[in-house]
């Protein structure tokens, strides 16, 4: 049996939009790890640790031999800016010498490691190849934050991704349709669209909130005040938070395997589209093309 030296700690995550992409895990799990509403990295061998650097090295050479044509390649996990800049541009220098073909590399990112990083490391990091960050803001409003124990702000979130552009780094920013409840629905999406209209990111995402294990732990930073949202009253916040955006040129994204309504468009020329589709699916949800309860795993 041919050895292999690449090791994945699974679970692994990635965007959908990186299905094509080399996933290189320098990082396991998440170094916050303290959002309620995520499940992602609760495993106990998802414990955020850094793998080392020769092990990233032999990886990168393994696949530099048996591979060709590696266009694009994702750094996981969860929080690989996490590592301090020269760790990561050991990482992107690497690529760039053993998969010269690659012309994107891209990562989750926290806000708050974007804070620890000077303007002139951010810099460094687009020009060694750091081309795209998925940024996730989850809300914009700052007790919707607290509450879900993000550990950011909507100022924090704001000043990162703004940092980010200055660098040149494109970024992809979710929020999550949802996650303030019925009781804080119209602060999280307004301040939400707020915060987008601040940052002008060049992808913006809405996803679904998704609790499979239950809402114990997230009832907790609400003090049981968070009132789960229907399909109607998702929709209505869905309304308000887009009918709020004054965006110029960023690409809107509804499709991820939690929406029951996809939305795919460009804002703001498609703003007025995108409403009309929202609004059929508030008025006339038999017409509106909702994908069925069977085929969301959520």
């Amino acid at each position: 049996m041919q050895y292999i030296p690449v090791r994945y700690i699974e679970p692994v995550f990635r965007p959908p939009s990186e299905a094509n992409s080399l996933i290189l895990q320098v990082t396991n799990g998440c170094s916050w790890n303290k959002c309620t509403y995520c499940d992602m990295y609760t495993q106990p061998q998802k414990r955020f640790s850094v793998k080392p650097e020769e092990d990233v090295l032999r990886e990168i050479e393994w696949f530099s031999q048996r591979y060709s044509g590696i266009k694009r390649v994702f750094l996981a996990d969860g929080d690989v800016i996490a590592l301090p800049a020269r760790r990561l541009l050991f990482i992107l220098d690497t690529i760039r010498q053993y998969l010269p073909e690659v012309t994107r590399i891209s990562s989750y990112c926290s806000p708050r490691n974007v804070t620890r990083k000077s303007d002139e490391e951010l810099k460094a990091l687009y020009d060694a190849g750091l081309r795209q960050v998925y940024v996730g803001a989850e809300s914009g409003d700052d007790f919707v934050l607290k509450s879900i124990n993000k550990g950011e702000t909507h100022q924090s979130t704001v000043d990162s991704l703004n940092r980010l552009a200055d660098a040149g780094i494109k970024r992809s920013v979710m929020i999550i349709n949802g996650v303030g409840g019925t009781r804080f629905s119209e602060q999280h999406a307004l301040n939400s669209a707020l915060l987008a209209n601040r940052t002008q990111p060049e992808f913006l995402a809405a996803l679904v909130l998704n609790l499979p294990h239950g809402e114990a732990r997230f009832q907790q930073g609400y003090n049981g005040q968070f009132i789960k949202m229907n399909q109607h009253e998702r929709f209505l916040e869905m309304r308000q938070f887009v009918n709020a955006l004054e965006l110029k040129s960023t690409i809107f994204r509804s499709d991820h395997a939690s929406n029951q309504l996809v939305l795919k468009g460009t804002l703001g020329k498609d703003k007025e589209r995108l409403l009309q589709e929202i609004n059929l699916a508030i008025e006339h949800p038999d017409e509106a093309q909702l994908r069925p309860e069977w085929i969301r795993p959520f």
